[in-house]
């Protein structure tokens, strides 16, 4: 007999729900073989079958959500079919060992005696006024004989702000009962739909996005490209397009103007060494970003298999959560789709992400003269509390240097 369990898939995944069972009770089934699909809040992937044998028992629904290493369903010799109870409880983990910490004493406000005048400048109690504050309740200040700094009313403020936050969060999901009129159908969302939107609300509330657009002639490696296409297919078995050109731009883009290829942490710019850049890739049931790890070190060849794999494995369900972690910078190619111009959310905690939009031919202005030419607007969505408009313009007009004048092999 073997047992079917929850997998875990990826460290900080607790749980996952099982959307679709691939086979029913007393169906065969051969060792890694799909036996059930499952999502969690990172990936949807098919989960195989341990072993070769029947399916006798299933233990869980259809969109019921599990936690992981629970027993799912038993394979077996198919002479018990039906007759399993249920399963038991996964042992929950060892708790780590923690040191035994006392947390400080907080300090108690000691408000000013009645009828006593607060020391403060002009400016603090214009703040204190602004704000809504009684000075008193801040107490003794920091400054000579007890004063009240702008430091200290505005360290207050923030602090109260920071527990307004807390007390308040912002919801992906807010009750909209008004919505329920007239004739309608209820479609809850999938956990693969909750994810995104609760990833989305995240973003735009944390990071002040501000979009860059710039037009990139691509006449040349459209040329280039019309011209190796074929030979490119018949020589590697598969087509080229023109997102390997614009990954290769785009990583030498990211040495050039390290600050982009970044992550917020609080208060600490981390700027990684590696250039591992994700993928938007549109499912019929949602969104995810496969990562290409080292893009920098790959060749318009290797870039373009890398491509194609995620994309096929991610619309198979066959993505494994470390290929969707770990990017350093995002694209999203929305051009494949005919949009011309978009301005995408940034994908936390990177600080920005570039759109592409289809390349087409347009009429434009060269040297005084109207000239057909191959056009393509870039979008650089970027976080202005790491980023400035100068370096992402620049960032830009790097990667447009490039296409524009490229000049690498293609076959």
């Amino acid at each position: 007999m073997g047992e079917v369990v929850m997998p875990q898939m990826g460290e900080s995944i607790v749980e996952g729900t099982i959307t679709k069972w691939l086979k029913g009770p007393g169906d065969r089934i051969e060792r890694d073989e799909a036996l059930f699909e499952i999502s969690t809040d990172k990936v949807d992937s098919e989960v195989p079958a341990p072993d070769s044998g029947v399916l006798e028992a299933i233990f869980f629904p259809e969109g019921e959500t599990v936690e992981i290493n629970t027993v799912v369903a038993v394979i077996g010799d198919g002479s018990k079919v039906g007759q399993h109870g249920a399963p038991p409880a996964p042992a929950p983990p060892a708790p780590a060992a923690v040191e035994p910490t006392t947390p400080p004493a907080p300090q108690a406000e000691v408000p000013q005696e009645p009828g006593k005048r607060v020391r403060s400048s002009p400016l603090v109690r214009r703040i204190a006024k602004e704000k809504g504050i009684d000075l008193a309740v801040l107490g003794k200040g920091s400054g000579a004989g007890g004063r009240i700094t702008k430091k200290d009313i505005l360290a207050y403020v923030e602090s109260q702000e920071r527990v307004a936050a807390t007390a308040q969060p912002a919801t992906a999901f807010p009750a909209a009962p008004e919505s329920r009129f007239g004739e309608f159908d209820v479609e809850p969302l999938s956990s693969m739909r909750r994810s995104i939107a609760e990833h989305m609300v995240r973003t735009k509330r944390v990071s002040p996005h501000v979009s860059t657009v710039h037009a990139v002639d691509c006449t040349r490696i459209a040329k280039l490209r019309s011209a190796a296409k074929d030979r490119f297919l018949e020589q590697n078995g598969t087509k080229l397009t023109y997102m390997p050109f614009f990954l290769q731009a785009v990583s030498s883009a990211l040495k050039a103007y390290p600050q982009v290829n970044s992550s917020l942490d609080s208060t600490d710019l981390i700027k990684h060494r590696e250039i591992n850049i994700g993928i938007a890739v549109a499912l019929d049931w949602g969104l995810i970003v496969p990562v290409i790890r080292d893009a920098d070190e790959k060749s318009l060849l290797g870039l373009q298999r890398a491509v194609n794999d995620l994309a096929a494995r991610a619309r198979s369900k066959s993505l494994k959560p470390d290929e969707i972690s770990q990017g350093t910078f995002s694209i999203s190619n929305y051009g494949s789709y005919n949009s011309l111009l978009a301005t995408p959310a940034i994908n936390q905690p990177q600080v920005a992400i570039l759109g592409i939009g289809t390349v087409t031919k347009t009429p434009v202005v060269i040297n005084d003269a109207i000239a057909i030419r191959s056009i393509s607007y870039l979008t650089l969505s970027f976080d202005h509390r790491a980023i400035d408009g100068a370096v992402a313009d620049l960032f830009l007009e790097h990667i447009r240097d490039i296409v524009e004048n490229w000049s690498a092999p293609v076959l």
